[in-house]
């Protein structure tokens, strides 16, 4: 039986502005309507493979993940959430664990959530020769054939062939990232392979390489599955056993070390969609080799891309321009510079702005607000609460909300009253009054809240009762 398991874990940097600490690349529909973890789970559906998949995310994303699933009819899988980022070999660790209680022979297909492949039948082809490595006790990963001088990935250099597995090679050893003349070298040389980072091993093997390479992972992984809990369908590892374990990726952690590593050559269409400029390159594009998104308007440009998510935004005499433009932030880049997008957000992180990780649009597990008006004393939002959600009972001490429904009917409980607001019509919260927000029917309800008062901030919520446990 093979498992897939999708890692989904990454925060995106440099696809800011779009891609965020609270809503990663792997949930942005950047190249079609359904998004790269939705795309990645559907692939496995597509090959066959029929067993329910471990995707392991981070808690924070946990109502996220389970809409984009809901999304697409996958209601089988596990959700196991890590309370810390610990990188890939902990979170490989983890799924690893979880399978192995039921059975330890299963072999896992590990794969990033953010990966664009289209050539499905190749992928099933190579996926076949990888299973047969894995049977027979090798950590086998696939090696994408280089198609350019690429630095924004690793590569594996091929050694001697697998005895008795077609297309199968032992990994003669892993290299860092290279600068662009190594690159040259590297993809000229022949036996070189980008790192795809997808991993296939029975869980057993895995686990033992692990146990024996990196035994503090392999402790503190485990004593977090032992002492895991459940909640609305969730599994939450242990957070004080797994802030134990080392922050580290699996390939220094296993497979450079471990014996057992293979790599099986792949020539279908792949991509780590980690960078604009690899958007660019999947993006379809205009005679003048232009890829647009949104509402864009070019004159006299040349292989740019361009994407705005509403305001109008025009490009005039120029070429080779990464220009991304959101509702709270106008991102330009030369495409050569598409890689250090993450320096420029590591710094607004550091200069404490918001925007590096948070977006205008807050994601919760009963719909989203945003804030569309914010001054000294007041911000007006729109919030929307998808059908039959609701929010949490709760109070301020600091401010007082006005709510008018602009769509859909809400339920309101203030104090001891319990109220329905229709469309056009508004209710008042004073301040220090315990209310709750309910949506009991069929469409989306949508609200404008005008909050007025001395402090605004999120932290301003007593929560009395809620369904999501927070």
């Amino acid at each position: 039986m093979m498992i897939p398991v999708i890692l989904s874990g990454g925060s995106g940097t440099r696809l800011w502005p779009v891609s965020r600490k609270s809503y990663p690349k792997q949930f942005c529909a950047l190249l079609r309507e359904e998004t790269p973890f939705q795309e990645t789970l559907l692939r496995a559906r597509s090959l066959g493979i029929k067993a329910s998949p471990i995707i392991v995310g981070s808690w924070e994303h946990r109502f996220i993940m389970a809409e984009q699933l809901r999304q697409v009819d996958i209601e089988d899988a596990t959700i196991l959430l890590e309370p810390v980022a610990r990188n890939s070999a902990a979170a490989m660790a983890a799924a690893a664990f979880l399978q192995a209680d039921q059975d330890d022979e299963a072999i896992l297909w590990f794969m990033p959530a953010d990966a664009e492949i289209s050539d499905l039948a190749a992928l099933g082809e190579v996926l076949s020769q990888a299973r047969q490595a894995a049977e027979k006790g090798f950590i086998a990963t696939f090696g994408m054939q280089p198609t350019r001088p690429e630095t924004g990935y690793g590569y594996i250099e091929q050694g001697p062939a697998l005895a008795g597995v077609e297309n199968s090679f032992h990994i003669a050893r892993f290299l860092e990232k290279p600068d662009e003349s190594e690159a040259k070298r590297l993809v000229n040389d022949g036996r070189y392979f980008w790192n795809s980072g997808m991993y296939i091993a029975k869980a057993k093997v895995f686990l033992s390489e692990l146990k024996a390479l990196a035994p503090d992972i392999y402790d503190n992984v485990q004593k977090a599955i032992r002492h895991n809990s459940r909640d609305l369908g969730f599994v939450q590892l242990d957070k004080e056993a797994f802030s134990q374990s080392p922050s580290i990726s699996v390939d220094y952690a296993v497979a450079e070390k471990t014996r057992r590593a293979a790599v099986v050559p792949a020539r279908f269409n792949w991509m780590d969609v980690g960078s604009w400029d690899a958007v660019w390159e999947l993006t379809p594009k205009d005679e003048a080799g232009n890829a647009v998104r949104g509402n864009v308007f070019l004159d006299n440009a040349r292989n740019c891309y361009v994407h705005s998510d509403g305001v109008v935004a025009t490009v005039t005499g120029v070429s080779d321009l990464i220009i991304i433009v959101t509702q709270d932030a106008v991102m330009v880049s030369h495409r050569d510079s598409a890689q250090d997008v993450r320096h420029m957000v590591a710094r607004l992180k550091k200069e404490g702005h918001s925007e590096a990780e948070q977006h205008v649009r807050v994601y919760r597990p009963w719909g989203f607000y945003e804030s569309l008006i914010k001054k000294e004393r007041f911000q007006v939002k729109r919030i929307y609460v998808s059908p039959g959600e609701q929010l949490s009972l709760q109070k301020h001490f600091h401010r007082a909300e006005h709510w008018v429904v602009v769509g859909g009917t809400a339920v309101v409980t203030r104090d001891q009253e319990q109220l329905i607001v229709q469309e056009n019509e508004s209710v008042y919260l004073p301040l220090g009054c315990v209310h709750r927000l309910e949506n009991p029917g069929r469409i989306p309800l949508t609200l404008i809240e005008v909050q007025s008062g001395a402090y605004l901030g999120e932290d301003d919520i007593i929560r009395l009762d809620d369904i999501y446990q927070r």
